[in-house]
C-alpha cells in the first residue's frame, strides 16, 4: 500500500516543475517512516513546502514541520518526522550577514544570490535573502557557514565582508494587503495578473511570456491560462495577489473579483 501511494504521488507531479522535488521528498519522506525518525529537508519554495504537505498526508504516519528561520519567512525547510518521533527538529538555520560600501555600490537580492550561485551552491541550501542598502542577511544550512565566510567575497562589483549574524537581527516580516474590487473579462491569468498588479493587459501577458508571474509558485504556461478562487499569482519585486472571491458576472459580461494584493 505504501509502494502504491509513492507510486501515485510521482505520477501526480510527472510532466511538471516540482517532479524532481517530488521524488527527492518522497524518498525523504520513505526513509522518515523506515526509521521512524525525523528528517530534514533542504530549503523549500512556497509550491515545494505544499508539495511536502501532501506528501506526509498521502503517505501517512507522518507530521510535517515547515521553518526559515525567522517568522514570515518564504523559504523554509521542512523537517518529516514520524508520528513515534518524541523530540523536536533542529532546523540547522544560520545567518550570514554580507556587508558592502552602500555609497558606491547599490546591490539587491538578485545580486546577491547570483554571487551564491557562481560558488556552485545550490538552490536547497539557500533560505531567504533580506538586503538593505549597505548589507545582506542569508539564511543558509548551518554546515555550509564556513564554506560563505571563506568564499563569498564579492557581491557584484563589491567587495564584501561576512561574518555569522544573530537571528534576532531578523525582523519578522509583516505584509501590507490592500483589497482590489475589479471586473475582468474573464478569468485568465493575464486579466487578473493585469488587475491585481495594477499594469495593461498587453504588460501582464508579456511578463507572462517571459516567465516572470507564476501561479500558485509555478511558472504561468501561457496567457490564456485558467485561474480559480484561492489561487494565488506571483511576480517577483511585485508581491503576490490571491483571488479572494469570485462574484460572478456583470451586465456585460464581465465577471467580478475580489483580490487581495501582498507587498
Amino acid at each position: 500500500m505504501l509502494q502504491d501511494a509513492k507510486e501515485k504521488i510521482i505520477r501526480y507531479y510527472k510532466g511538471t516543475e516540482g517532479e524532481a522535488t517530488a521524488v527527492k521528498l518522497v524518498d525523504f519522506a520513505m526513509q522518515t517512516i523506515k526509521n521512524r525518525k525525523c528528517k530534514l529537508t533542504g530549503f523549500l519554495s512556497p509550491f515545494e513546502q505544499e508539495m511536502a504537505g501532501v506528501i506526509a498526508n498521502s503517505l501517512g504516519s507522518l507530521n510535517v514541520d515547515l521553518y526559515g528561520g525567522y517568522r514570515g519567512a518564504e523559504r523554509q525547510r521542512a523537517a518529516f518526522c514520524h508520528e513515534d518521533f518524541k523530540g523536536t527538529p533542529n532546523f540547522e538555520i544560520a545567518v550570514i550577514k554580507a556587508e558592502w560600501n552602500g555609497e558606491f555600490a547599490r546591490l539587491g537580492h538578485r545580486d546577491v544570490l547570483g554571487s551564491i550561485m557562481t560558488l556552485g551552491v545550490d538552490r536547497e541550501f539557500i533560505g531567504d535573502i533580506i538586503a538593505t542598502k549597505d548589507c545582506a542577511r542569508i539564511l543558509v544550512d548551518k554546515k555550509m557557514c564556513d564554506y560563505f565566510t571563506a568564499n563569498l567575497t564579492q557581491i557584484g562589483s563589491a567587495s564584501v565582508k561576512v561574518s555569522l549574524d544573530d537571528p534576532e537581527n531578523i525582523s519578522a516580516k509583516e505584509e501590507r494587503i490592500k483589497e482590489i474590487r475589479a471586473t475582468v473579462a474573464s478569468l485568465r491569468a493575464d486579466s487578473i495578473a493585469a488587475a491585481g498588479f495594477g499594469m495593461s493587459r498587453n504588460k501582464a501577458a508579456t511578463e507572462i511570456l517571459a516567465e516572470k508571474i507564476k501561479l500558485n509558485w509555478q511558472t504561468v504556461k501561457n496567457t490564456s491560462q485558467s485561474v480559480k478562487e484561492g489561487d494565488i499569482l506571483s511576480m517577483r519585486g511585485r508581491g503576490r495577489v490571491e483571488i479572494a472571491e469570485v462574484r460572478g458576472q456583470t451586465k456585460k459580461g464581465r465577471v467580478g473579483v475580489l483580490l487581495k494584493r501582498f507587498f
